[in-house]
């Protein structure tokens, strides 16, 4: 069965954007090799708030070739996302997926979309990599109200040039 992982840059108080949606506090350490981390996906979820701010970027998210992106909204319409598979219902397609061969599935982004897929028991591993900023708020990785999960450290690496520490964990049911 295919995995689901949820992964990115959180700050070191837990936040994935700034209280404005604002991510220019990730630092792109050299020594990460994201090609290599990205090869693991063939599917792409991304929650709509996300979606949003990929589009603002325009030409700088651009679509990664070989990836299926999917998006999940209740308002948008399928015109306002023509190189994505839009969906509103995201506990069936997720299921159904991981039913699927293929490659892994990359949760990317979005901390609603997140808390909704881990209260069914559709995420399967945690990839984040700690930035050392406090942000003293903004959107939180998890946000409330949440259940609680169990989580089992798999491996774990300190980025010496800039002081990041990679955590990548599965995820268990409580």
């Amino acid at each position: 069965m295919r995995k689901v992982v949820y992964g990115g840059a959180m700050s070191f108080d837990g936040f994935i954007a700034g209280p404005n949606g604002e991510y220019d506090w990730i630092v792109m350490d050299p020594d990460i090799d994201f090609a290599a981390l990205m090869g693991r996906f063939d599917t792409f979820l991304i929650g709509r708030k996300t979606f949003e701010v990929m589009r603002r970027m325009g030409d700088a998210a651009p679509p990664a070739p070989g990836i299926r992106n999917i998006v999940f909204s209740r308002t948008l319409r399928p015109e306002d996302c023509p190189q994505a598979t839009l969906s509103d219902d995201a506990e069936q397609l997720v299921a159904d997926l991981r039913a699927k061969p293929g490659k892994d599935i990359a949760l990317f982004g979005g901390g609603e979309l997140f808390r909704s897929l881990l209260a069914v028991g559709l995420v399967d591993e945690l990839h984040f990599n700690v930035v050392p900023v406090l942000l003293g708020g903004g959107i939180p990785l998890l946000p409330s109200p949440a259940d609680r999960a169990r989580l089992k450290l798999k491996k774990h690496r300190v980025y010496e040039k800039t002081g990041t520490v990679g955590l990548e964990y599965d995820i268990f049911s409580t």
